[in-house]
């Protein structure tokens, strides 16, 4: 039961808090994320990942639906934004708080990493075919 809790608190963190940033982009736009798209060269529809992975999959996550899956594109979301908004520069040390510079996108890589790997855990709010969604 406690490492089923900790697998729920583990969805909880990425999927509750992930969510915020999607909705944020639902209100305010997804305008940044097109010019990113196009600084380097890749097709402006990818933009439709972005909803998908910061609202769409962290549901899925919350609930324990498909939740391997969900965490994966996640963990893909997390990467591509490394790639167009950070680049390089996501490695170095931020000099005012020693930390590095994208460890709040390393942080949510590495947990949906984690919860791609080792399941959700029996609490649930979706109770799928073992095996099947989840």
């Amino acid at each position: 039961m406690n490492a089923d809790f900790g697998k729920f608190l583990l969805r909880l963190g990425v999927g509750g808090l992930m969510i915020f940033h999607g909705i944020h982009k639902l209100i305010h736009g997804h305008d940044f994320i097109i010019n990113q798209l196009k600084a380097h060269n890749l097709p402006e529809l990818l933009w439709i990942g972005v909803p998908i992975g910061e609202i769409v999959a962290p549901i899925f996550l919350l609930v324990g639906f498909a939740t391997r899956i969900s965490a994966s594109i996640i963990a893909f979301t997390m990467f591509m934004s490394l790639f167009l908004v950070k680049g390089m520069g996501s490695f170095g040390l931020d000099p005012n708080t020693g930390g590095v510079n994208a460890e709040l996108n390393l942080l949510y890589l590495l947990a949906a990493l984690a919860i791609a790997f080792i399941g959700p855990g029996t609490i649930r709010f979706y109770k799928g075919k073992k095996g099947m969604w989840v």
